[in-house]
């Protein structure tokens, strides 16, 4: 059993280490707030440029895009975002294992993969696991840019240009709500026909567009600028789960090292006890003695 020295010295380690996890919680949960506005200020562009594809996918445009013509997939190609630092629970690597098993089942039908990766967690995952990953970015900081991502994008649109691969899908984490982060694995290109066909059955694919001043030229810029908001919104909203994820697993440590304090000082004050007691009978006795 431990002595009475050693159970002070773990106490003050625990406590130490409790007011570095509560910090971290207040800083979580101060730079959440600002990711959750970043995150609400981008989606209803993201989603209305989506529908907006999704509708030109489906109408009879004068121009049928390359990234609108599906193809035989025998290679895919994945932007993976993932968080560059750590201790927020089981975000990245519920992530991780979601792209796992979608790449087995690919390969099970033929299907090969290659990476292009967001973020220094799926950097070192994926160097761990392998794969093929033709390009990376990390350190993109709390507050993103969307141009820190075009380079990124543009190795996977070149690859699909080039047909080394034959579709591109963005996996990141859906903000639900503060204690509940999921992952999404999502198709960019070519449209998926879901969204096709969402857009069918609300009845809006009966009109198209007038293009100005032709819809090659607007289409070849509006499809690389869909991918690029599509894959922004996708490290914004990554961000603010990965704050809040982090928020919820400090809160739970300092939770946990009250706890513990609580038992060893329990401990502790046991074996004080004991050791009183004990000096107290030796006294009796020698007395007694004497």
């Amino acid at each position: 059993m431990a002595s009475l020295k050693e159970i002070r010295i773990k106490v003050a380690s625990i406590k130490s280490t409790q007011k570095i996890t509560r910090a971290m919680q207040l800083v979580a949960a101060s730079k959440m707030k600002k990711a959750q506005e970043r995150m609400n200020s981008g989606k209803s562009y993201a989603r209305k440029i989506r529908e907006v594809m999704a509708h030109i996918a489906h109408a009879s445009t004068e121009y049928r895009h390359e990234y609108m013509q599906p193809r035989a997939v025998k290679r895919a190609g994945y932007i993976i975002i993932s968080s560059d630092r750590g201790l927020c629970g089981g975000l990245n690597i519920n992530l991780f294992k979601r792209v796992l098993t979608e790449i087995r089942a690919g390969r099970e039908q033929g299907v090969e993969a290659e990476f292009v990766l967001i973020g220094q967690k799926a950097v070192s995952f994926f160097k761990n696991v392998g794969g093929r990953v033709v390009g990376a970015r990390t350190h993109l900081g709390d507050a993103p840019s969307e141009a820190d991502l075009i380079g990124t994008v543009k190795l996977m649109l070149d690859a699909y240009s080039e047909e080394r691969i034959d579709s591109i899908h963005l996996v990141s984490n859906v903000f639900v709500n503060t204690m509940t982060q999921q992952p999404q694995i999502q198709q960019l290109v070519p449209l998926p026909k879901e969204t096709v066909q969402e857009m069918t059955a609300k009845g809006d694919t009966s009109w198209d567009y007038i293009y100005e001043p032709d819809a090659k030229e607007l289409l070849d810029r509006l499809m690389v600028r869909f991918i690029e908001s599509q894959v922004y919104q996708g490290v914004v909203e990554n961000t603010a789960c990965e704050q809040a994820a982090r928020m919820v697993a400090m809160k739970s440590a300092t939770d946990n090292a009250g706890e513990l304090i609580t038992s060893m000082q329990l401990v502790y004050n046991k074996l004080r006890q004991a050791a009183i007691t004990q000096e107290i009978s030796e006294i009796v006795g020698g007395a007694a003695a004497v």
